[in-house]
């Protein structure tokens, strides 16, 4: 059974320059291209959720068993700035294939493939990896619901609601400031009605992308773990949360050498061991029947390795030093305010801030090389989750505060050609939290980092062909230190049904 496009987008972006001083310069040495691919590959995978192709949920309540199966082609074209103004391009192909398969509304099987072309323009690569064939299976589950097995098969009822989700899949916890990756393994929900309990334990798909860009083969062999829990409960129009998860550092054995002459005998040695947890507190749910919100507060704590490396103070000469095993005292928060005004336009705006903390030791705010000083408490905070930071400059949340202001609309609701095309626009405010402290590219001891308009447009043309394009112009403020010129993000991309 064939289902509507909907637009898969690529994203975009950036670049991080290198530092000017000797310390930082080695905490940045093939920094640039590294953090680019962690920028680039966490915005794109947002707007590729914000956009993706949808399955229908629903059932035909007469077949005890229903398969459904499709696929699409998109054609995505990107040209963006960097951080150092260099302008990269390139043409991605995406082929995508999926499968549904649903027995007596119990069980659920569930597979989605991407083949992946892309070819950048002559050298725009941002690294050996990035331009060619690729492929990977995005999606891969099972999924058992207790209560609909009973209706299928005549047992009593329960109190109780049990579902089972076993596999590879997106995972969204709470709101998505710690985690919103793809995770293999496997999530639980036990219903009580008021409560709801969830219960999550897996690892990283291989080829996630990591935060810490200094770690070698960072962007394809990441191995850390989640284990979490999360109570969450109805209160009218309300539904707060609380929760815990756990990240475990499956990485540690990574080892990275850093020359610091010619000849490569001289270096730093670096070992990689972050492990953190997150307790979070918040809320989502409605104020009246057109304004709804989204609230959520997390403190993060455990261990890192300390940076490997310190700068003699009379000579400036850069020399190992012993990492140490440092305690993580962090903090974030996201919250969002969504209002529809209920006109035949579905016109919404919205509104968005996102807090988190840094570190003013530090000189990189995700990486280990360059990371905390030895012997300090680490505060910046650092995880996993998928926040919107804008298009064309897209920082991590790491020692920032972002505010945004978005509106969108279907401008043409009686015209059959174009009722389904919508177009929206955010504006972003940028931020340090802590001047002193870094973010993920060199920047001064001001706290002002810039601001950034987004407009996009998505057009459902049939409902087998579907447009997006998208553009963000990020405008550097007094912070950002490596080129003060306008940086410029376009995406043009094109999906079709089959």
């Amino acid at each position: 059974m064939k289902q509507s496009a909907a637009v898969i987008v690529v994203a975009v972006v950036l670049l991080l320059a290198m530092f000017i001083s000797p310390r930082t310069a080695l905490a940045q040495a093939n920094a640039q291209a590294a953090q680019t691919v962690e920028r680039f590959d966490r915005t794109l995978e947002r707007i590729r959720q914000e956009t993706r192709l949808q399955v229908s949920p629903d059932v035909p309540i007469d077949q005890r068993t229903f398969y459904d199966a499709g696929g699409y082609f998109t054609f995505n074209y990107l040209s963006l700035d960097d951080a150092t103004n260099n302008n990269r391009g390139f043409r991605q192909y995406d082929t995508t294939a999926y499968g549904r398969l649903v027995i007596d509304g119990a069980n659920e099987f569930f597979v989605r493939g991407r083949l992946s072309y892309r070819d950048y323009n002559p050298g725009d690569n941002l690294n050996d990896q990035s331009s060619g064939l690729d492929g990977m299976v995005e999606r891969a589950f099972w999924r058992f619901d207790l209560a609909k097995y009973r209706a299928a098969y005549g047992g009593a009822d329960t109190p109780i609601d049990f579902t089972l989700k076993g596999g590879r899949d997106f995972i969204v916890w709470a709101n998505g400031v710690v985690l919103a990756n793809v995770i293999d393994g496997a999530q639980i929900d036990i219903g009580f009605q008021p409560f709801n309990i969830t219960l999550l334990a897996g690892v990283t798909a291989k080829q996630t992308v990591d935060f810490d860009s200094s770690r070698p083969d960072f962007d394809r062999d990441t191995h850390r773990g989640f284990y979490g829990a999360m109570l969450t409960t109805r209160i009218g129009n309300h539904r707060p949360f609380i929760y815990a998860i756990m990240q475990r550092d499956y990485n540690h054995k990574d080892t990275l050498f850093t020359p610091l002459d010619d000849t490569g005998t001289q270096g730093i040695n670096t070992k990689f061991d972050y492990n953190s947890h997150y307790f979070g507190i918040g809320s989502n749910g409605s104020l009246s029947d057109r304004l709804t919100y989204g609230l959520e507060l997390v403190y993060e704590g455990g261990q890192t390795l300390s940076n490997s490396f310190t700068q003699v103070a009379d000579t400036g000469e850069i020399v190992q030093t012993t990492q140490t095993l440092d305690s993580i005292e962090a903090y974030a928060l996201d919250f969002e305010l969504d209002y529809l005004v209920g006109d035949q336009r579905q016109t919404r705006f919205a509104f968005e801030t996102i807090l988190a903390t840094g570190d003013n030791d530090r000189l990189q705010t995700s990486n280990t090389l360059g990371g905390n000083l030895p012997g300090t408490k680490d505060r910046a905070f650092n995880a996993f989750g998928l926040l919107n930071t804008g298009l064309a400059f897209g920082p991590s949340v790491s020692n920032l505060w972002s505010m945004r202001l978005g509106a969108s609309t279907f401008p043409f609701p009686d015209v059959a050609a174009v009722r389904r095309m919508q177009v929206g626009m955010d504006f972003f405010v940028f931020q340090k939290f802590n001047a002193n402290a870094p973010i993920d590219e060199e920047t001064s001891d001001s706290r002002f980092l810039g601001v950034e308009p987004d407009v996009y447009l998505n057009w459902q043309i049939t409902s087998d062909v579907a447009l997006s394009v998208r553009y963000g112009l990020f405008i550097p403020g007094d912070s950002v230190e490596n080129d003060k010129k306008f940086r410029q993000f376009l995406y043009t991309g094109v999906t079709i049904a089959f």
